[in-house]
């Protein structure tokens, strides 16, 4: 009786197991696919320009900033990861014309000797209708205020590599950033408003 007994149980026990040992290993989880890697860009200095735009008198008139540097880090999927450093060589400012290149630079105005470059650091780059905008703080004469600079983007393939043109214009008010002392603080003869434009090459780089 006790032999009847394991006979079927130990049946179904092999059964089992046999059923088991044939079945099909579970398929391992899909690995999740990677985030588009983002691009670093540095500046192409031989194929760019930043250029500002003041009233003097009530006529306008165009300088440039001739040195600076520019490093952006933009995501390809999202660009809210991104950043963008922008430092200018103020003492290098060149408008055509000596003695107002030398006013410029002075202590009342840049005061070049002691604050000779501007800064701006981007750390949160947005999506908008136009194309995208960098905030983050603006730095001039030791003075730093938050400022958003909008601009466009686009990535091309030139000779086999990755290039990137940026391109946009922003208004910095110079009063804002103690950039005119004394006298210079009217803006009577000087406007308070300068527009910055530029149009930039980047060329892809390693981190």
């Amino acid at each position: 009786m006790r032999h009847a007994t394991l006979c079927p149980t130990l049946a179904a026990t092999l059964l089992a197991g046999t059923a088991w040992a044939s079945a099909p290993a579970a398929a391992p989880a899909a690995a999740a696919a990677p985030a588009p890697a983002g691009r670093h860009y540095t500046l192409d200095a031989a194929k760019s320009s930043l250029e500002f735009t003041f009233l003097q008198a009530g006529a306008p008139n165009t300088g440039r900033f001739p040195r600076f540097a520019v490093a952006l880090d933009f995501p390809g999927a999202d660009p809210a990861g991104g950043r963008l450093e922008v430092t200018v060589e103020v003492a290098a400012l060149d408008t055509g014309d000596k003695d107002r290149d030398d006013t410029l630079k002075s202590d009342d105005l840049f005061a070049v000797k002691k604050f000779p470059q501007a800064h701006f650091s981007a750390t949160q780059i947005v999506r908008t209708a136009a194309g995208y905008e960098a905030a983050g703080s603006l730095t001039i004469r030791g003075v730093t205020r938050a400022a958003s600079v909008p601009f466009t983007f686009r990535e091309a393939t030139e000779g086999g590599a990755t290039v990137g043109y940026m391109a946009g214009k922003t208004v910095v008010r110079r009063l804002d950033y103690g950039v005119g002392q004394g006298d210079w603080k009217a803006t009577d003869q000087a406007g308070n408003e300068v527009t910055v434009s530029f149009k930039l090459r980047l060329t892809r780089a390693a981190r």
